[in-house]
């Protein structure tokens, strides 16, 4: 799962008293960023293993600190207080936590067994990706179906043309995920490009989301 994380927070950011969308794009993905940073310094762990799923062959076999269910709430948690520090609104606050943990929820259909409940065995995972036809199909709509809900319950004067180039980069970004080039063993290159990415889209979610209002509070 890449982009399919997006979708809680189109859905977040869609509520009138929600955190900006971009400030949700950092949240749908905050554990994965973590996982980059701690990736590099050796604290969490993974390996390249040609097969070991039809869609991906990342062994991520150590990372009990964001992909644990309780990683993921205590990331939760902190992201969730920097953002009520920051705004002083609690809707905002508990939206932005919901997102984080919105991650290890929406691995588990996807990954094959390594995400845990707490840093340790039993792992988990219902291993669609060894399933493109489920698991494709399944990514496209979640984040379509969120981008039409974000699209109809919020408004801009620019319309939402700034929306659609967000959407175009997402459905590249995942383009280039699933069909292109694989590393061939583990380099600091792996979490270089995540923490690229997601630092990319954050940025264009930030500037498709300015100055859009939802529709329920003008309702």
């Amino acid at each position: 799962m890449f982009i399919g994380h997006f979708a809680p927070a189109l859905v977040a950011a869609a509520r009138p008293k929600a955190a900006g969308l971009g400030t949700l794009f950092v949240a749908a993905q905050l554990v994965d960023v973590g996982f980059a940073a701690l990736l590099v310094p050796g604290i969490e762990k993974m390996r390249i293993v040609p097969g070991i799923a039809a869609m991906n062959p990342m062994d991520l076999y150590h990372m009990p600190y964001t992909h644990s269910l309780l990683g993921a709430l205590l990331w939760g948690a902190i992201f969730g207080a920097l953002i009520w520090f920051a705004t002083k609104r609690r809707e905002a606050a508990i939206g932005a936590a919901l997102v984080v943990v919105s991650h290890w929820f929406v691995d588990l259909p996807v990954h094959i067994p390594d995400l845990t409940l707490a840093g340790a065995p039993p792992k988990l995972g219902f291993g669609l990706w060894d399933h493109p036809a489920i698991a494709m199909p399944l990514e496209i709509a979640l984040i379509g179906g969120a981008l039409v809900y974000y699209a109809r319950r919020t408004a801009a004067p620019s319309g939402n043309r700034r929306l659609w180039v967000l959407a175009a980069l997402l459905v590249f970004a995942q383009a280039v995920d699933w069909f292109g080039p694989k590393e061939a063993s583990y380099s600091l290159a792996i979490p270089a490009t995540m923490l690229g990415a997601y630092a990319l889209l954050c940025v264009a979610a930030c500037w498709a989301g300015w100055n859009r209002r939802s529709s329920f509070a003008a309702a």
